[in-house]
């Protein structure tokens, strides 16, 4: 284990494309923001009930592989948004490593990448860039990425004028032209037109079909039971089951009506 958590992209031929080694990750949670309070009990002494340290992940180990379609499954709070996000980069572990072998896309947060005095063209660059595109590969996608999120008459709006599906569209569609080699998706889906979403979720099929590895996290529990063949249990921020994707949500359901 390494004193700070690290990310690291892995170029050897091993079969894994996620490897997660006894990671943790701490946040600092505030019980006050008002200013006065805070000198108040700073003057009184009673300074250590200003915050506390809480445990998102404690000592997760586990990897995905080669064309893996793996869910990643718990109640809120259970931390599985915060392990995608260590995945993925976004954040760092504060214990641990995390190799990654080839590139990642996906949806973590609506918007994320995008500025909003930029137009949804000049955004679809920006994105692409930041995914790893190279720009004649986004010029040679752009049609097809503009095509796929249905905005084509607000291509040259600015994205500060997009309502929140308009921004899903449109970073679904970036992200799912980059030809990525590990796909994440955090309950994304959820917004959007049911329409949108089918498309969305026909999208993902096809990139599971190519042998993509795919990172769910989801609360729908009979859409991860087809789109994925593994399902990890988290709790408290622990592993308590990894295994069949039917099994995880067995175990989830038994949980729901205990």
């Amino acid at each position: 284990m390494s004193d700070g958590g690290e990310v690291s992209m892995s170029s050897g031929r091993e079969l894994d494309r996620i490897r997660i080694n006894e990671v943790s990750k701490h946040f600092t949670l505030r019980h006050t923001r008002a200013v006065k309070e805070v000198v108040v009990k700073g003057l009184k002494g009673r300074r250590r009930g200003l915050s506390e340290q809480f445990t998102a992940l404690r000592d997760i180990s586990l990897t995905v592989g080669e064309g893996e379609a793996v869910a990643l499954l718990g109640r809120n709070g259970s931390g599985k948004s915060t392990l995608l996000k260590l995945i993925s980069g976004v954040m760092g572990a504060d214990e641990g490593r995390i190799e990654v072998r080839g590139n990642i896309a996906g949806l973590i947060d609506v918007g994320a990448g995008f500025h909003p005095d930029l137009t949804g063209r000049e955004n679809v660059f920006l994105n692409g860039a930041i995914l790893g595109m190279t720009e004649a590969k986004i010029h040679e996608q752009f049609d097809r990425i503009v095509a796929f999120s249905e905005i084509e008459d607000f291509i040259d709006n600015e994205v500060k004028f997009y309502s929140s599906g308009m921004f899903l569209r449109l970073a679904f569609a970036v992200a799912v032209h980059t030809d990525p080699d590990i796909f994440l998706v955090d309950e994304i889906l959820a917004v959007g037109d049911e329409p949108f979403q089918h498309k969305c979720l026909d999208r993902i099929r096809e990139l599971r079909d190519e042998g993509k590895c795919l990172v769910i996290v989801s609360h729908d529990l009979d859409m991860v039971s087809r789109f994925t063949e593994r399902g990890i249990v988290l709790d408290k921020g622990e592993v308590i089951h990894d295994g069949p994707i039917d099994d995880a949500v067995t175990l989830l359901r038994r949980r729901a009506e205990g």
